[in-house]
């Protein structure tokens, strides 16, 4: 039996080729001290080197980042598809202390979401929202869309608000705000 071809408008299909390329996609393989290495490059990355395949650059990707954020770790390439290589059950257990310290230094770059503190101000102006804020890192200002992808409800005080930038904000408890930061606030409530 010879392997199946069909010819498309643009190129030509091979269901094998295909059928592989999807158990290698589907297949779930789990990173432990004991089948993997982690290194620092000399730029500032993380490379890996797990069985006998070595990446010189990896991404490491919260797969729960707001509700288990240390569980199901996974570990991608770098590139635009992020294909999985991996995933780490749990930071705390499977990783060496030191892979895990320099695991979280690269997700607390890729995750850094300063806290709202305190709101000054809040403008609408055509169809964007202009926020004066404070936050644990100091004072901010930021602009977003006036649409419901732009704040996010975590849970029924939590809120994760996405700037015109894609940076992230959080306001852990918008119920413990004054009355005057939650009137600024309503439009999002």
């Amino acid at each position: 039996m010879g392997i199946k071809k069909f010819e498309t408008a643009d190129e030509e299909f091979n269901l094998e080729q295909m059928e592989a390329e999807t158990d290698e996609m589907l297949r779930l393989r789990y990173i432990t001290k004991d089948n993997a290495e982690f290194a620092r490059t000399k730029g500032g990355f993380v490379s890996l080197k797990i069985e006998e395949e070595t990446y010189d650059r990896v991404r490491v990707v919260r797969s729960f980042p707001f509700s288990d954020p240390d569980r199901y770790i996974s570990i991608r390439m770098p590139d635009e598809k992020s294909k999985e290589i991996g995933i780490i059950k749990n930071l705390k257990t499977d990783v060496s202390e030191e892979t895990r310290t320099m695991l979280l230094e690269q997700m607390n770059i890729r995750y850094f979401t300063p806290i709202i503190k305190k709101i000054n101000n809040i403008k609408d102006e055509y169809g964007h929202a202009y926020f004066d804020v404070v936050t644990d890192e100091g004072p901010c200002k930021f602009v977003i869309y006036m649409n419901s992808s732009s704040v996010v409800h975590l849970s029924d005080t939590r809120l994760l608000i996405t700037d015109l930038d894609g940076n992230r904000f959080e306001i852990p408890d918008y119920t413990k705000l004054s009355a005057g930061e939650l009137k600024k606030l309503d439009l999002f409530l």
